[in-house]
């Protein structure tokens, strides 16, 4: 056997471990994905639940900006867009366009969050802190869970930029940038559960 063709042999093997590799980590991921969904359900089918005891506190309707609301959901979903925008970059090859695409997506995402947190803190400073009935505690607990995911996310596409900017995009930093991509458009869908079932039912 010459040597090219055992040089052959090893790229390809090379190639086809890190296949399986990927594959790996993107199945684990989404196992990962499903056990936060059973999270973010029992979150559900608890405000469902406590959503009538109001304890004689404000109702949703009571508290709830939708206007403001609205402006937060347009921000992770146009976020969760650019996100795409920078994996259809990494597949062109493109660093600097992926790390462009997700500086934006970080902006969005912490513009998100800090409305967020603005709005925790007007409802704590009006008296309707998670401690004022059972509706405002189950309020809180879904809302944040998905608050604190999102502040996660956030993290992970600094160091995803960081990654990027010092090691290129690599056979590492590819399926990273995937895994990522799972996870963030998944908040946004939990997200979208959210405003239609906690505010915008909540309103009407």
């Amino acid at each position: 056997m010459s040597t090219d063709t055992l040089s052959n042999h090893g790229d390809h093997a090379h190639e086809h471990d890190h296949h399986d590799t990927s594959g790996t980590k993107l199945f684990g991921f989404w196992v990962y994905l499903m056990s936060d969904l059973i999270i973010f359900g029992s979150l559900f089918a608890t405000f469902a639940v406590l959503l009538k005891g109001t304890a004689d506190g404000p109702t949703p309707g009571e508290i709830f900006e939708l206007p403001f609301v609205l402006v937060e959901t347009f921000l992770l979903l146009f976020s969760s867009f650019t996100y795409g925008m920078a994996v259809l970059a990494m597949n062109a090859d493109r660093a600097s366009q992926v790390k462009a695409w997700l500086a934006i997506t970080f902006l969005l995402g912490a513009g998100f969050v800090g409305m967020e947190v603005y709005e925790f803190q007007h409802l704590i400073h009006e008296g309707f802190g998670p401690d004022r009935s059972a509706f405002l505690s189950a309020f809180f607990t879904l809302v944040g869970t998905h608050g604190l995911h999102v502040t996660f996310g956030l993290i992970w596409i600094l160091v995803m930029l960081i990654q990027v900017q010092t090691k290129g995009l690599t056979d590492m930093t590819r399926p990273r940038i995937m895994c990522l991509s799972l996870f963030w458009h998944f908040l946004d869908i939990v997200w979208i559960c959210v405003f239609s079932f906690v505010y915008l039912m909540g309103v009407l």
